[in-house]
């Protein structure tokens, strides 16, 4: 896909046109989104149409596809609820490494492979995809779950990992060998690198984010937005760290931001399209010569990878405590091997560490092991559900499930919404409040108060701010025009998702509840029975007096609200037909 060359155009369009036709159909059979796109990549690749041939350079953008899904982890995840998972990424992350390379050097030095081929296979095909996994993940509840937790833990582990094993590779490379003090100065530069950017994170980035916010101008915001994530990424790989990794503390920089919601839902496009371009890549990358050629051999190797990491996880998971079912899921989700091994691999064939059969052979085991993931996961998930009842003795292991889990949404933080959050902190109910106006956020916050800034009518904030997992969401919001528009999205995308709004009159009461929403307060009403309650009261009318009449004349109001719904459906109906 040269620039230079005219017909680069093309190579797009085919993408995208084969993104568009192939996808739907993948969602519609129920096969999901990584299947479709990795059939697409095979379908344009040298081995189908051959509509697009030059696939690394493809590969190389499609590479910041893992960046962005690890930069939005990052921001989902925050540093303390890391730090609780420690033992789990060291302990059960470590294991899932070590013993499974173990295990495959075992199984590549009885095949007939060298001392240091068999180690380089045992760590390359080790380690799991993050882009799949993640992925894959999001469709079964995301990070917040159990199987989350432990499948996170696995893969962070992995991801810093891949520094040490690229030194394992230079070293066994001879001439390119890494010195002890050489590497040591290496880590050094690393920690320090890590330790600067989070600290600039804690101190530095909202003051900066809140000048750029200040000017009013969403393409700025955007733009330093991607700005954060690709400099992040570019300076862990100059102190030799995985690009990803170096995302991933973007993320985690921005976790406790009140910005964090706003700026997951601008990246969300960017990490969509080029995750999908990555696992195009893919399916353009299977040789489909070589694997006629050597089939059952191929396959067999994949399928003995993907049990031998399967059981290892499901032992190892189930030693923490975990219900079979969840080890199951983890383990079989886990059972693949990674982008890294594409790197890792090529780098050893480089090195003359590999032959070159050997590794396109690898290559494509780990491509088939990607593709086999969703049927195996899909199969897996059929077959718990309808055999295994979980056990009343099984842990739950639920300490590390996400704050955002049956929370309320709060949309709009001014007179109206600061209200509601009072009353909501003073009974501890758990909130996420979203407003764009800087002042107010910032006052809030000092108070104490979760607000964040974002565009409520945003569905991509909303899903930011865990709409799918919420109880409820009230909208609070000043501009009766964004109250229009946000309920028909929210029921568009959260159909089952309980809406409270406020409303100016009667009028707007019918219409909302005719949109969709749960209940709707009117204003005008409410003041004006505020006041005729202090009225009456200066009148002499005894408090029962008056509670009868002011809800007497509330329940004539919204009565009157909820016949004029029914006689616009009737008219609707009669429209209809």
């Amino acid at each position: 896909m040269d620039a230079t060359n005219p017909n680069y155009l093309m190579d797009i369009l085919a993408l995208l046109l084969t993104t568009v036709v192939v996808v739907p159909v993948f969602h519609a059979i129920r096969l999901g989104a990584i299947l479709g796109y990795l059939t697409a990549g095979a379908i344009l690749g040298p081995w189908g149409l051959s509509i697009i041939t030059e696939i690394e350079e493809i590969r190389h953008l499609a590479e910041y596809g893992v960046i962005f899904l690890l930069f939005v982890l990052g921001i989902e995840l925050k540093p303390e609820k890391l730090w609780q998972m420690r033992k789990l990424v060291l302990g059960l992350g470590l294991s899932q490494l070590l013993i499974t390379a173990f295990i495959l050097y075992g199984i590549s030095i009885f095949l007939g492979a060298s001392q240091h081929s068999a180690v380089i296979i045992g760590f390359g095909l080790a380690l799991s995809s993050t882009a799949f996994c993640l992925n894959l993940l999001n469709e079964r509840g995301g990070i917040a779950t159990t199987m989350g937790k432990m499948s996170f833990s696995v893969l962070l582990l992995q991801d810093i990992a891949v520094v040490p094993l690229l030194a394992l590779v230079s070293l066994f490379a001879g001439g390119t060998a890494i010195s002890m003090s050489d590497y040591g100065i290496a880590l050094l530069y690393a920690i320090a690198a890590i330790v600067t950017l989070l600290l600039v994170g804690r101190y530095l980035l909202n003051p900066v984010l809140e000048k750029i916010v200040a000017s009013q101008d969403p393409e700025v915001f955007i733009a330093v937005a991607v700005l954060l994530v690709l400099g992040d990424a570019w300076i862990m790989d100059l102190v030799g760290l995985s690009m990803a990794l170096g995302a991933f503390i973007a993320g985690l920089m921005l976790a406790e931001s009140h910005y964090r919601h706003q700026i997951e839902a601008d990246i969300s496009p960017f990490r969509g399209i080029l995750l999908g371009l990555f696992f195009m890549t893919i399916g353009m990358g299977i040789e489909f010569n070589l694997l006629w050629e050597n089939f059952i051999n191929i396959v067999g190797l994949t399928i003995l990878l993907m049990l031998v990491k399967a059981c290892i996880i499901y032992t190892l998971v189930r030693r923490s405590g975990v219900r079979r079912d969840i080890a199951i899921q983890t383990g079989v989700l886990l059972s693949q091997s990674g982008e890294f091994g594409f790197v890792m691999f090529g780098f050893a064939s480089e090195a003359g560490i590999l032959d070159s059969q050997t590794s396109q052979i690898l290559t494509l085991i780990i491509t088939l092991s990607m593709v086999f993931t969703p049927f195996v996961v899909k199969f897996s998930n059929a077959l718990l559900l309808k055999f295994y009842t979980p056990e009343i003795t099984d842990s739950h292991h639920d300490e590390f499930i996400e704050d955002s889990q049956g929370h309320i949404i709060l949309a709009g933080f001014g007179r109206v919404g600061a209200r509601i959050g009072a009353i909501l902190n003073s009974a501890n109910v758990n909130y996420i409040a979203i407003d764009l106006d800087q002042k107010r956020i910032k006052k809030a916050r000092a108070q104490g108060f979760p607000v964040f800034f974002g565009d409520a009518c945003n569905v991509k904030v909303l899903h930011s701010a865990g709409a799918e997992h919420a109880k409820m969401i009230v909208i609070a919001l000043d501009n009766p025009k964004n109250i229009d528009h946000m309920v028909p999205l929210i029921r568009q995308h959260y159909p089952n998702l309980a809406i409270h709004s406020r409303a100016i009159d009667r009028h707007h009461c019918a219409y909302l509840i005719n949109q969709g929403v749960t209940t709707t307060v009117s204003e005008t009403l409410e003041v004006g029975l505020r006041l005729t309650e202090e009225v009456l009261l200066g009148s002499g009318l005894t408090h029962e007096t008056i509670n009868q009449v002011i809800q007497e004349f509330r329940d004539d109001y919204y009565q009157d609200v909820v016949k004029k719904v029914a006689e616009n459906k009737v008219v609707m109906g009669e429209l209809r037909h």
